[in-house]
């Protein structure tokens, strides 16, 4: 017997997996990872049966490759409509975790993702930063919980659909302070 035998794969995060719901009854978790993959690269994709009827329970679950793909997913695919269901699309919390609902505001229409922020840029720099744009309802760089600190990415809401679009024309792929 080889004592070196390759340690089992540690399992993903389960912080990169989320629910999907409102799911309609003929998407199977094959059309579930195509949609997802528009996000990133999707490591599991079930959708849940019943065991009786064989029938789908109109709910899911996507495993992302990384946190921040799963938050794209979020961000791409929440009220996302498909065969005229909305569907919705959070973190699938760890057991034990408090999920965080989002407050819904109008604005949310207007959001984007940034990613790949310097470490030390923090909600102010962001807000700044695009203020120059429009008008920033919100700006907020995600952190870690346990260690307290930045995530790399945030997100940015702006005022208006125009003000955005000229946020993402001036600032995506922009260089910030080496990133």
């Amino acid at each position: 017997e080889n004592p070196l035998s390759p340690l089992p794969a540690a399992p993903r995060p389960s912080m990169a997996m989320v629910y999907v719901g409102n799911l309609p009854y003929d998407v199977d978790s094959e059309r579930l990872a195509q949609l997802f993959e528009q996000a990133g690269v999707v490591e599991v994709s079930e959708v849940i049966y019943n065991r009786e009827t064989d029938q789908s329970r109109g709910f899911g679950f996507v495993t992302m490759s990384t946190i921040e793909e799963a938050e794209k997913a979020v961000e791409m695919f929440h009220r996302y409509d498909v065969n005229g269901r909305l569907l919705t699309v959070n973190k699938a919390a760890p057991r034990g975790a408090r999920v965080e609902r989002p407050p819904r505001d109008s604005g949310s229409s207007f959001r984007i993702y940034v990613g790949n922020l310097p470490w030390q840029v923090d909600d102010s720099r962001l807000v700044e930063l695009f203020s120059e744009h429009g008008k920033v309802v919100d700006a907020r760089v995600v952190y870690d919980r346990d260690t307290g600190r930045s995530r790399g990415f945030g997100f940015v809401t702006m005022a208006s659909q125009p003000e955005l679009d000229d946020a993402i024309a001036a600032l995506d792929g922009q260089s910030l302070e080496g990133r």
